[in-house]
C-alpha cells in the first residue's frame, strides 16, 4: 500500500505499486501510461478481463456494462473540460469501479477539492515534472462506518403504535 504523502514514487512505480497492491480481476485504464502497464499486466493475467478507455470513443465507453475492481486513469483528464472529467470520474465510481488512481499534473487546474467532492484523497506527491499528484478511491474506505448511522437512530421504537405520524 502506498503510505499517503510519499514523495518518492515516479507516476510508474505509483500506479504499478497500486495495481499489485489491489490484485485486480478486472482493470480499465485510459491514458498512455496505464495502457502500457495494463497491457503487461494482460500478458501477465490474459484469463483476467482488461478495458482500455480511449477519449476519442469515451461516450462509447461510459458507463461500462462491466464493474471493474481497479480503474487507472493518467493524462486523460487534462485533455476533457472539467465537466467531461467530472462525469468520467463520477460515472466510474458510480457504476461500481471499486478503486480508482489518478495521475494529474498540479497545473492541470483541477484543485484538491475536485477530488475531494467525488470521494478521493491525495496519496501521494509524485517525482519528476512536471510536478504531479496521486489521487484515490477506494470505496472500502470511500465512508467510514459512523455510530449514529446505523438503523437504530432511524426509528424510534418506543412510539410505535402510539402515535402516526
Amino acid at each position: 500500500m502506498i503510505k499517503q504523502n510519499e514523495p518518492c514514487l515516479t507516476p510508474q512505480q505509483a500506479l504499478a505499486q497500486t495495481l499489485d497492491d489491489c490484485q485486480p480481476d478486472t482493470l480499465l485504464v485510459c491514458g498512455t501510461l496505464p495502457v502500457r502497464l495494463g497491457r503487461a499486466w494482460h500478458e501477465q493475467y490474459p484469463d483476467r478481463h482488461y478495458t482500455e478507455l480511449l477519449l476519442s470513443a469515451l461516450n462509447n465507453g461510459l458507463p461500462s456494462a462491466d464493474t471493474h475492481d481497479l480503474a487507472l486513469i493518467e493524462g486523460a483528464l487534462e485533455q476533457l473540460s472539467h465537466e467531461e472529467g467530472t462525469l468520467m470520474l463520477g460515472q466510474l465510481r458510480n457504476f461500481g469501479t471499486h478503486r480508482i488512481a489518478v495521475i494529474m499534473t498540479n497545473e492541470s487546474g483541477w484543485q484538491l477539492g475536485d477530488f475531494l467532492g467525488l470521494g478521493f484523497k491525495r496519496q501521494a506527491h509524485l517525482q519528476g515534472a512536471p510536478a504531479r499528484t496521486l489521487y484515490t478511491y477506494n470505496i472500502d474506505s470511500y465512508n467510514r462506518r459512523r455510530d449514529w448511522n446505523n438503523p437504530q437512530y432511524w426509528a424510534n421504537p418506543e412510539m410505535w403504535d402510539k402515535a402516526r405520524w
